[in-house]
């Protein structure tokens, strides 16, 4: 028994396990803005550098608290959220996808030279408060947030969003309203994973959270299915065990990656646990 427990909680299985919980956060956070609302984004890991760095900075050069460090990531990256989804929500499709691609892009540039954090050396030094119990509780957090809020009106109507927004608009939905609200809210999820990351690995750096960043949070919500929170889920425990499971065949594992996914899109196009057929 104990020869399990040491195997169960080693601590090659606990980081794993700790970087997966992360992506769960994450990868909720965008279904709420991509799977539940229909906007893509491809910029979700800006904010989770957002999230990373505020948090860091305040842990490092006030020695705040880690659940203040935590509130903090969150809080940004719902602000930078917000004020990003005021302005380019009235875009739709590709044109939103271009927009949420350049604004991580600027996050990214401007991080890298900024020496105030750290810029292309990253930041060190940041206190490994995060462990697997914490991430667990916001796991189960976020999923039992998103549950409820999707079945409130609130979630009801920023499904109407996706469905058909002219529909929704006349039936009284105020779009603008609610486009920012899951922005915002996905945006703030993104942030406190970024704070749970930071605090896990005590270092971070702006390579971190670019581009291919957020492709992956993106083709982990596909293959779990988009506007699902068990697919959301389920595609983040996949695609972040994957290339760990995979590892002993280290030439072959992201052709065996890249092969899943290519699977996925031609016999399940929504997903394991999704409804909608993915066009994008």
């Amino acid at each position: 028994m104990d020869s399990i427990l040491n195997y169960l909680f080693n601590d090659y299985i606990v980081q794993v396990a700790t970087i997966t919980g992360i992506n769960i956060i994450m990868v909720l956070g965008l279904n709420l803005i991509t799977g539940v609302t229909g906007q893509l984004s491809l910029g979700h890991a800006a904010f989770m550098s957002i999230g990373a760095y505020s948090s860091s900075m305040i842990s490092i050069k006030l020695g705040a608290p880690f659940i203040v460090s935590l509130i903090a990531g969150t809080g940004f990256g719902a602000l930078f959220g917000a004020l990003l989804g005021i302005p380019i929500l009235r875009l739709r499709g590709d044109y939103l996808a271009i927009a949420t691609l350049g604004f991580g892009e600027i996050v990214r540039v401007v991080i890298l030279n900024t020496p105030a954090l750290g810029g292309a050396l990253g930041v060190y030094g940041i206190p490994p408060s995060t462990n697997l119990g914490i991430t667990a509780f916001f796991v189960v957090f976020a999923i039992f947030f998103m549950y409820r809020l999707e079945k409130s009106r609130h979630g009801l109507a920023i499904r109407s969003i996706r469905e058909d927004e002219i529909a929704a608009e006349m039936m009284g939905v105020n779009i603008s309203r609610y486009k920012v609200l899951s922005f915002t809210i996905g945006s703030a999820f993104a942030g406190l994973g970024g704070a749970l990351y930071a605090h896990f690995l005590s270092y971070i750096n702006p390579i971190d959270f670019g581009f291919m960043k957020s492709i992956e949070q993106l083709c982990m919500l596909v293959l779990g299915g988009m506007g699902s929170i068990s697919g959301a889920v389920f595609g983040s425990i996949v695609l972040s065990t994957i290339p760990e499971v995979l590892r002993f065949a280290s030439e072959y594992r992201m052709v065996t990656y890249g092969i899943v996914l290519i699977l996925m899109m031609v016999f399940r196009p929504q997903g394991l646990f999704g409804k909608i057929k993915v066009n994008v």
